[in-house]
């Protein structure tokens, strides 16, 4: 029998203290059969069932299938520990977008609620490969199409820091989970911050890596630009674990990049970078709690031996305007299909953006793509004296979990991830920089040189050896 993990004789702590394992602390304990991948299982079944009720991140879970591929893992670590998968024995939550054969992903939609996956999403494919568990599909807006996470199949998401306000969205149950110790990683997905507004929002850590780092398995979304699958964590350390598994080539998607990236399990200093800073990116009213916590994170960086210096990006609102017509046009005439038929069954959030859609023109659409030429003719000079950005994620604290929001003009105004969307080849990575008064945990957001992944995760991961934010647990 494999020996059980005994830190405290506190059952709650005990459970609370593997349930905020990282992944790369678990996998050593798993190694030195000090904890077994069962054990790990059952303290987060245990947590779920105590604050799933309160938050709400999972539209349903695999917990059965899951106990049957722990106790796999278990034998396995017993026999030959050393030749396994990556993520042999690690639990992630799989975002209710991304196909599993033979599961029900309803896209948070009544639409889909009824829909079984024919096949696994590349994503899924070598998270499973990896030896990975998906014990839980988590929650999102319907049809990933807001940042808070609400919808009439499944209910609302709450933040687990304040459940009065929104765990954001539309990878919410991801990050919710993360915070709450519901999963050890997760997957999320980002066309205008999906992955990187609610790690802000939930004190956890979002990739949106280099557009066609992580593949696709609908071409539709492929090549979409704006379109990125990425990992989501409590450390960056996790995050570049679960980036190395999932990025590179697949032969069902034209866009994703060869070769793989080989990412490093361990990152350098950054004694002697040069990293600009903006608290506003030229045209956001950022709270002024944000741009404070934004400012703690630049002095971090100057104690860290980083060469730190304000910026002007020079955009305008025009941008704004660009990225309301590429969403537009593409995932609002997408959802404009179900309009006729399907009306009174949507969200509200959903009818909107099918509205967008409607009202946006091929010449709307050809005209943001010019836009984005004028930015990164801004941020590739920029990043040309600089090797990353530091900006806010959100401008604002957050918003209510509940009530009827103009999703769109919430992403557009409050919201500081979409330009990067736009500017997809550069990868950004989010992580905490502090907390609002509410309660609501703040972030920042770091932006690359395009396809330079490495560098935002080396800056994140000094950053998290003096910010410690993985520390800190919510109150639920």
């Amino acid at each position: 029998m494999m020996q059980t993990y005994k830190a405290h004789n506190a059952v709650d702590k005990q459970i609370n203290e593997l349930c905020y394992l990282s992944a790369t602390e678990a996998l050593a304990l798993f190694k030195s059969k000090s904890l077994s991948p069962v054990e790990l299982l059952e303290a987060q079944i245990t947590r779920t069932d105590a604050v799933e009720s309160q938050i709400n991140a999972f539209t349903y879970n695999r917990f059965e299938a899951a106990r049957e591929l722990a106790k796999h893992a278990e034998d396995n670590y017993l026999k030959d520990a050393d030749n396994l998968g990556a993520l042999t024995g690690i639990t992630v939550a799989l975002k209710d977008e991304f196909p599993m054969r033979g599961e029900n992903t309803t896209e948070g939609s009544i639409l889909l609620k009824d829909n079984i996956d024919k096949e696994d999403h590349p994503l899924v494919e070598r998270l499973k490969d990896a030896g990975a568990i998906i014990h839980a599909r988590s929650n999102v807006p319907e049809f990933s199409s807001a940042v808070f996470t609400r919808n009439r199949l499944h209910g609302t998401t709450r933040n687990p820091w304040n459940p009065e306000y929104s765990p954001g969205g539309s990878s919410g149950g991801s990050a919710a989970a993360l915070a709450t110790g519901t999963t050890t990683l997760a997957t999320g997905s980002d066309i205008a911050g999906s992955i990187r507004v609610p790690a802000s929002l939930c004190g956890v850590v979002g990739l949106k890596p280099s557009y066609g780092r992580v593949p696709e398995s609908d071409p539709y979304y492929s090549l979409d630009t704006y379109n990125h699958n990425g990992p989501m964590a409590r450390t960056v350390e996790d995050c570049a674990l679960m980036f190395q598994i999932i990025n590179g080539p697949h032969p069902n998607d034209i866009a994703s990049l060869r070769p793989k990236l080989e990412v490093p399990t361990h990152f350098d200093d950054i004694k002697g970078m040069r990293i600009a800073s903006s608290l506003d990116l030229s045209i956001f009213n950022v709270d002024p709690i944000i741009r404070e916590n934004t400012i703690k994170v630049c002095h971090a960086l100057k104690d860290l031996g980083a060469v730190v210096e304000e910026v002007d990006i020079h955009w305008d609102k025009s941008i704004a305007i660009a990225a309301r017509s590429h969403l537009g046009f593409l995932m609002g005439r997408d959802l404009a299909g179900h309009l006729s038929n399907n009306r009174e069954l949507m969200d509200d959030y959903s009818i909107e953006l099918a509205e967008i859609g409607l009202a946006t023109s091929a010449e709307d659409y050809l005209d943001s793509i010019r836009v984005v030429g004028g930015m990164y003719a801004v941020m590739g000079e920029l990043l040309d004296q600089y090797d990353a950005l530091i900006c806010p994620t959100i401008a604002s604290s957050g918003w209510p979990a509940e009530g009827k929001t103009a999703a769109f003009n919430l992403i557009l105004e409050e919201c500081m991830t979409w330009p990067f969307n736009m500017l997809s080849r550069c990868p950004v990575l989010s992580i905490p920089s502090g907390f609002a008064d509410n309660g609501v945990p703040t972030g920042v957001q770091i932006v690359g040189r395009t396809y330079n992944d490495l560098t935002v995760l080396q800056i994140g991961a000094t950053l998290q050896t003096v910010l410690q934010w993985h520390t800190q647990y919510p109150p639920i």
